[in-house]
């Protein structure tokens, strides 16, 4: 019989491997290590007993305990859909005013809409309503249609310029591009405009002002009014707040004027049933307000 061999740096049995002169010590496995893994194998045939867990042909295991996560899915949606049917059913039947003065429904309302205005507004009006160039600013106020629910309602349903038969219309002509404006008018007019919004003018452009406000009022107050504060029926932004969609200062306004605008928003109705539409409205009227 062979006598063991003891490593005489670690003191360790050797295996009586060696390559090139180094001996494979004989190291076992830790028993914590067979330890843990032999309650581990034993954990995972219990599941596989209890649990679902193995897929056959054409199903999978059962499991004694019956316990199926498709099912219990289903119950949640089932649930869930219930509970939602019943205040969505209050706010299909109820007015905005009622709707607005009810806190608890309310909650329901923001949180719903929330997740309506994300999957469907978000993508140009930004996650918290904000806009963007070209995308109006729903937190500031500042409505181009008119800012009560029922008139947000009624855009949502039909839209701007959209191929909805009761869609809302609004256009700028393109003042320079059609040569209904001189470089020089528009150039006085784009001053007068600044100035509405109380903009930083310099002496040549305040010396531009009173003839910019003539040709403002020859061409441009019949949509955005005398005192350039916009026309809600018509869509006519307000020039003299701080909130521009295209950009307020000189060469935004100078390229709106010479090139026009035509905003696009798609008509939701037909896409979001009157209920979500309703959600969607009181929502967007919350925008830019604290949580409460």
């Amino acid at each position: 019989m062979a006598l063991e061999k003891l490593d005489p740096v670690t003191g360790r049995k050797t295996t009586g491997h060696e390559w090139n002169g180094i001996e494979e010590l004989d190291t076992p496995v830790p028993r914590v290590v067979l330890f843990f893994l032999a309650i581990f194998t034993l954990f995972s045939i219990v599941y596989w007993i209890l649990m679902p867990a193995w897929p056959t042909w054409t199903s999978y295991t059962k499991g004694l305990l019956g316990n199926d996560q498709r099912e219990i899915l289903a119950e949640q949606l089932k649930t869930a859909a219930a509970d939602r049917s019943v205040w969505m059913d209050k706010v299909a039947k109820a007015s905005f005013a009622e709707i607005a003065a009810n806190p608890a429904l309310m909650r329901d309302v923001r949180e719903a809409g929330r997740t309506l205005f994300g999957d469907n507004c978000a993508v140009c009006h930004g996650v918290k309503g904000t806009g963007g160039p070209g995308f109006p600013d729903l937190a500031a106020k500042a409505w181009l249609w008119g800012g009560d629910p029922a008139a947000i309602a009624e855009t949502i349903s039909v839209g701007i310029n959209s191929n909805d038969p009761k869609s809302r219309m609004s256009q700028m002509p393109a003042f320079g591009k059609t040569a209904m404006l001189d470089s020089a008018k528009i150039r006085s007019v784009v001053a007068y405009v600044r100035s509405l919004s109380n903009q930083p003018l310099s002496p040549q452009d305040k010396a531009l002002v009173e003839a910019g406000q003539k040709v403002f009022a020859s061409d441009c107050a019949s949509c955005h009014g005398d005192n350039g504060m916009g026309k809600q029926d018509l869509g006519a932004p307000n020039l003299t707040d701080a909130t521009w969609i295209y950009g307020g200062d000189e060469r935004a306004i100078t390229n709106s004027i010479n090139n026009g605008r035509q905003g696009q928003m798609p008509h939701w109705s037909g896409r979001l049933s009157p209920t979500e539409i309703k959600i969607l409205a009181l929502y967007v009227g919350t925008l830019g307000e604290k949580a409460e």
